[in-house]
């Protein structure tokens, strides 16, 4: 059996206007994942990633190159627990993963 986790990303560089999260939701959906992505208002894009470890992990792996146009300084991946220190529903239950409004 498979262990299924939770993990949060921040990824800062050019990530914004560049399809990056268009990208990062199709990649998660290609992988079977459930979560969501977002732009954060500092100009970094932010997701909550679950499902198959290894899934995540290739996810986490995908998002430090990203789309094309996409210039990728750093990536940020941390799991989540249930004490989410956001307050926000980090942990599900997700019926997909899909893109969330700006933060």
């Amino acid at each position: 059996m498979s262990e299924i986790v939770t993990h949060r990303l921040r990824i800062s560089g050019r990530v914004q206007g560049v399809g990056y999260r268009v990208s990062l939701l199709a990649m998660a959906q290609q992988l079977g994942l459930k979560g969501w992505v977002r732009n954060r208002l500092d100009g970094s894009v932010e997701a909550v990633a679950q499902g198959d470890a290894r899934a995540v992990a290739d996810l986490t792996a995908w998002a430090h190159q990203g789309p094309p146009s996409a210039r990728v300084a750093q990536v940020k991946s941390s799991p989540v627990s249930a004490q989410d220190k956001d307050g926000q529903d980090a942990l599900g239950p997700f019926a997909g993963f899909h893109v969330r409004g700006d933060a």
